[in-house]
């Protein structure tokens, strides 16, 4: 019984000991600058994006552990992936399995794309955080009063902000992209794996 949710342990693995780092590095105080004025919206905007993905990465490894564990019992459920592909081969042509098995590869594959979008999202957000942080860093910057000694306090005030909002969104962004991309992984190894057990019991079954 152990074995068969070996991905959704994995899954749950990995997010808990995530989760473990990002609350060490609160108490820490390294993760107080993401929502300090400039930041704020765009890295709530990056972590309701990420947990959005990290949902639906969930949804998605249960599903496919449940399939696995399904097709290992010898009797898939008759709406299953793998009863319909059984359903298919079963007095075909030998000739159209390889068609039903490149069929049956593109619908697994279709629903770990989306992870990888999402995970690719996340770099572009961090990308367009970095452009922003620059155009507010450099708004700032006035050759004209360059010489007032009043105004250079307002223009570094600007330029720190602008400048923090560009490294924190990137590095906010590439982090989480990782993280989304190791879930990534996760899954397509699980998906890979059903795709395999599914044309394994259709050989078997002949």
């Amino acid at each position: 019984m152990s074995h068969q949710y070996v991905l959704a342990l994995r899954f749950a693995l990995v997010n808990l000991a995530g989760f473990a780092l990002v609350i060490s590095a609160y108490f820490q105080g390294w993760l107080q600058g993401l929502f300090v004025q400039y930041t704020s919206t765009l890295s709530v905007i990056m972590c309701a994006v990420f947990l959005y993905g990290l949902g639906i990465c969930g949804v998605k490894i249960w599903q496919t552990s449940t399939a696995l564990n399904d097709i290992r019992s010898g009797s898939p459920k008759p709406a299953s992936r793998a009863a319909i592909y059984l359903a298919a081969i079963n007095g075909g042509p030998e000739q159209n399995r390889s068609i039903l098995v490149n069929m049956l590869r593109l619908k697994i594959s279709h629903k770990v794309s989306i992870i990888r979008q999402i995970s690719n999202s996340l770099v572009f957000l961090g990308l367009i955080g970095t452009v922003i942080g620059f155009i507010i860093a450099l708004s700032g910057v006035d050759a004209k009063t360059a010489s007032d000694v009043t105004a250079i306090s307002t223009m570094v005030g600007t330029l720190i902000s602008g400048m923090s909002l560009a490294l924190y969104t990137t590095l906010l962004g590439a982090v989480l992209s990782v993280w989304m991309t190791v879930n990534h992984r996760i899954l397509a190894t699980g998906s890979v794996n059903l795709l395999t057990a599914i044309v394994e019991l259709g050989e078997a079954r002949g």
